[in-house]
């Protein structure tokens, strides 16, 4: 529980780039999350080069449309996409990022890449290295450049981007947890 309760989502990083072995530490920790009917049908790409991760970065936000947020806000001490217009960078300067794709005809690829995120967000928490669920996948690789890019990793053509985890060192404070809304949790006996 205090791994969960530590985990936050951070969106300012360093330029130190996080080690090869907690890189596979993590990746394995996504690999073993619960999947549906044990399929295995999701696959993770590791970017573990900045250049390349602020490429995709640029091309994960070139197709947002920040039209259908009227009225979101994030966050103050880790100011989101949403909040700032200005970024350029979906992966907020993060210098690794973890494309998970799924086979894209199967009812429960979203289920099953979220399940994989966690297991990852969970792990580098362990491990002192801050993260971000990032969303926007399939819109991210709906181009030749996208398309070329999935061919070069030797992603499945049937496989759909269901999202991202960005990885690294967070820049400043960690930030407070927001408290809970209350009526979320109920039990029925």
């Amino acid at each position: 529980m205090d791994i969960i309760k530590s985990r936050h989502s951070i969106r300012k990083y360093t330029d130190e780039q996080i080690s090869r072995e907690d890189l596979e530490k993590i990746l394995e920790a996504g690999n073993y999350a619960p999947n549906a009917g044990g399929g295995q049908r999701s696959m993770m790409v590791a970017l573990h080069n900045k250049e390349l991760t602020r490429k995709l970065g640029i091309m994960n936000l070139a197709k947002f449309n920040r039209g259908n947020l009227v009225g979101s806000y994030v966050s103050k001490e880790q100011p989101s996409v949403i909040d700032d217009p200005t970024m350029k960078d979906g992966f907020y300067g993060a210098p690794t990022v973890i494309a998970i794709f799924s086979q894209g005809n199967f009812l429960l690829k979203t289920a099953d890449a979220f399940c994989m995120a966690e297991n990852i967000v969970l792990q580098a928490t362990e491990l002192g290295i801050a993260s971000c669920i990032i969303s926007r996948g399939e819109e991210t690789f709906d181009s030749e450049e996208g398309r070329t890019l999935m061919k070069e990793w030797a992603v499945p053509d049937n496989y759909i981007c269901q999202g991202f985890v960005v990885l690294g060192y967070i820049d400043g404070e960690q930030p407070v947890s927001k408290p809970r809304k209350p009526g979320r949790v109920q039990i029925i006996e």
